[in-house]
């Protein structure tokens, strides 16, 4: 049983965590603002340049296509390409994004595809080696820059496309966090490489005529679309941390409330008892004499 000297200095422990956890929390709520900002002012771009892409791509199909649009022709070697963040603190985030890469990894693993990761981020590492360390291949830190940008995107874009038309592996599929509130963020898989075709949108029977022809700015815009959604990765994750931090120090500091209140109420009793204790054995003396 702890003494009220215990108690009292538990008591100032759980005060100084509160404050702590407070602060963080203020702090997330502030680097949140930017960051989701952010993260909603690269999706337009993403989704207009994907207008673009469908427009081209439904003009070049077969051998004259390129290879980042046609592919190697198989899907054996699959890569997954896992962004998780550099800092803990933030509640369930990385477990979720660490989750559905593996179950990723074993859907492919049970269609007798091989599978390898590349993973984005420290503390995605740890989870994954402990369950697939025969498959872990590179990994990228981006813990070096106070907020990963376009470069981080261009520098991980540029290894990416490089093992890919050395042909380490014929199919990469990008797993991050997607933004949707400080409560939710959802992990997100979609193909990266090769660039998926997408639909093209009912423009009402206009005719683009481009100069240069399709393959040429093909050729120019696929690397630059696989930089955009690695850069829309790193953005969607920012805000997923920043927001995953915030509600998970929020928690902290209401329980830490919690565990004070608790705390005090039992120090109260207990001061209470030990007083009345004192008190008997002084009525108890005095009668005595």
């Amino acid at each position: 049983m702890p003494s009220l000297k215990e108690l009292k200095d538990r008591i100032g422990s759980v005060k100084s965590t509160q404050k702590i956890t407070k602060a963080k929390q203020m702090v997330a709520a502030a680097k949140l603002r930017r960051a989701q900002a952010a993260a909603e002012a690269g999706r337009p771009y993403a989704e207009r340049l994907s207008a673009v892409m469908a427009s081209l791509a439904g003009k070049v199909s077969g051998d004259s296509a390129p290879i980042l649009l046609r592919g190697t022709g198989s899907d054996k070697r699959n890569l997954l390409v896992v962004v998780n963040t550099d800092k803990g603190l933030c509640g369930g985030l990385n477990s979720n994004i660490v989750k559905a890469a593996k179950a990723k990894a074993s859907a492919l693993l049970a269609e007798g595809k091989d599978v390898e990761f590349y993973l984005v981020g420290k503390k995605g590492r740890a989870p994954l080696k402990r369950d697939y360390a025969s498959h872990i291949g590179k990994h990228f830190d981006t813990s070096t820059v106070k907020t990963p940008g376009f470069e981080e995107a261009d520098a991980i874009a540029a290894e990416l496309i490089g093992m890919f038309e050395d042909g380490k592996f014929d199919i990469a599929h990008l797993i991050y966090p997607t933004f949707q509130s400080a409560l939710v963020q959802d992990p997100t898989v979609n193909q990266l490489i090769p660039v998926p075709s997408p639909e093209a949108s009912d423009d009402g029977g206009a005719v683009v005529e481009y100069e240069p022809g399709e393959e040429e700015i093909l050729e120019e815009l696929l690397p630059r679309y696989v930089k955009t959604q690695l850069f829309g990765a790193l953005l969607e994750r920012e805000a997923s941390e920043q927001g995953a931090s915030m509600t998970a120090m929020d928690n902290a500091t209401r329980n830490a409330g919690d565990l004070i209140k608790d705390l005090n109420i039992e120090y109260n009793r207990r001061r209470q008892a030990a007083i009345t204790t004192e008190l008997i054995e002084i009525i108890a003396g005095a009668e005595a004499l």
